[in-house]
């Protein structure tokens, strides 16, 4: 459906009612595909983070931490570019999954067939311009020479993996709306695993620090991407006819919900890319510091997304069946799931800062600082876990708008003490911006629910 269009809303509370009441599922048995999903989603995740962690511990070892510094003012730029275009799996999962629920395999294929299309002419469009595109990306961001450079190695490394990475986000987000977890957990171990090895030899044997990292994540694109191919190809016959391939009305909604998805992600990144900056221009030393804390955060929020991602998946077949009652229960759940994770990933942390950040890193100062700054870890991942699970919820419903409104009024909290931060000099401030946006939020997406169904 698309959000900006008020007819593509559900008739009526009891149109919906009474398609719920038709074949009610079995209390337990939403709950247990909940649990599977989250837990294969999980088992996914986490392998994500991982090799971020150890990305970070490789290059936090070698002798200049300036390489750290340089990967992650590089990471910065592909969050931009992969996360700005990450409606290409938001958009396919809450559109297959609905597909899904009504029983219309074809047109769940032919979501998949329209979003790599896409993915497949962006990826290419980016190594087209990739020198102008570094130019310009690394103008606005903030480093030292050294780190500079170290930074633009790995930008035009991993960029080489651009196209594969974006066809690899359309068939996660198509497995996903069909509940099949289990592919995109092969997927990510084969990617991920490889990503492990091809670290160890680019950065540690071969000696090409921060270009290895780069190197090492775009090789294991292509292989992730080999595995989704593989996977496909037995499911070809349910396209049926390519009829309806190139619809007016889905395109119109598909261009709709990613262009709303589009601009929140945006938003979301320039939240992140901003404070990985504004941590640069107080020094190396706090941007190493912090970016071992993005680190753990993003580790959390993975685990966190394994029940959002069961949202997203179980949302729209659940509003595709028309079952609201279930709905309502699914969001509870999840909430109680995404707030444990979040407790305890901002508590190891906080409990035990010398054993955790001396993994990853030798550097002490960076350590004592890291450890100094370590209690904001609970407000951003206690409150962002329901930020997470909201999310998963708007994207399953494919309501795209109320995501990019929610989003614009976050990064207007988010702006002013993090800018105060810089003048002032204080990282404390720089921390307190991202938890209130992280608040900002949850509030308005919560307000928003209560129109949405």
């Amino acid at each position: 459906m698309t959000p900006s269009d008020p007819s593509s809303e559900p008739s009526s509370e009891g149109e919906l009612e009474s398609r719920e009441s038709e074949g009610p599922e079995p209390e337990g048995s939403w709950v247990r595909r909940f649990a599977r999903l989250t837990v294969l989603n999980i088992l996914a995740n986490i392998t994500v983070p991982l090799v971020g962690l150890v990305d970070t511990a490789m290059l936090g070892h070698l002798k200049d931490i300036r390489f750290l510094g340089g990967a992650a003012l590089g990471a910065v730029v592909f969050d931009y570019l992969f996360w700005t275009l990450g409606f290409l799996r938001m958009s396919t999962t809450g559109l297959t999954a609905q597909a899904v629920g009504r029983r219309q395999p074809a047109e769940a294929e032919r979501t998949l067939l329209r979003s790599a299309a896409i993915a497949l002419v962006c990826g290419l469009a980016l190594l087209a311009i990739r020198e102008p595109l570094a130019n310009a990306a690394f103008s606005l961001l903030s480093g030292d020479a050294v780190t500079e450079g170290a930074g633009r190695d790995y930008f035009f490394a991993r960029l080489w993996g651009a196209p594969a990475a974006l066809l690899n986000l359309a068939f996660f987000g198509w497995f996903l709306g069909r509940e099949e977890s289990r592919i995109a957990l092969v997927m990510t171990l084969v990617a991920n695993g490889a990503n492990l090895v091809l670290d160890y030899l680019f950065i540690l044997r071969f000696g090409w620090a921060a270009a290895g990292a780069g190197y090492a994540t775009a090789v294991s694109q292509y292989l992730m991407l080999a595995v989704a191919v593989l996977y496909y190809r037995p499911r070809r016959q349910d396209l049926g006819s390519w009829h309806g391939l190139l619809e007016k009305e889905r395109l119109r909604e598909l261009l709709f919900l990613n262009r709303d998805i589009m601009i929140r992600s945006l938003c979301l990144t320039t939240t992140f890319a901003l404070f990985t900056d504004f941590s640069s221009r107080l020094g190396p030393i706090v941007l190493a510091a912090n970016t071992l804390h993005l680190r753990l955060i993003s580790l959390g929020a993975f685990f966190i997304d394994g029940a959002a991602f069961a949202v997203e998946s179980l949302a729209g077949i659940f509003h595709g069946e028309g079952r609201r009652q279930t709905l309502d229960r699914l969001v509870r759940l999840s909430l109680l799931t995404g707030a444990a994770f979040g407790i305890l990933f901002s508590l190891i942390p906080a409990l035990f800062p010398s054993a955790i950040f001396g993994l990853l890193t030798s550097h002490h100062e960076v350590i004592e600082l890291a450890t100094a700054l370590r209690w904001w870890l609970v407000p951003v991942l206690f409150v962002g876990s329901a930020a997470y699970i909201f999310d998963g919820l708007f994207l399953g419903l494919t309501a795209g708008r109320a995501l990019r409104n929610s989003m614009l009024l976050s990064v207007l909290v988010f702006l002013p003490p993090a800018i105060l931060s810089i003048t002032q000099g204080d990282t404390h401030l720089l921390w307190l911006s991202l938890s209130l946006f992280m608040v900002a939020r949850v509030l308005t997406l919560a307000f928003a629910r209560k129109e949405l169904y």
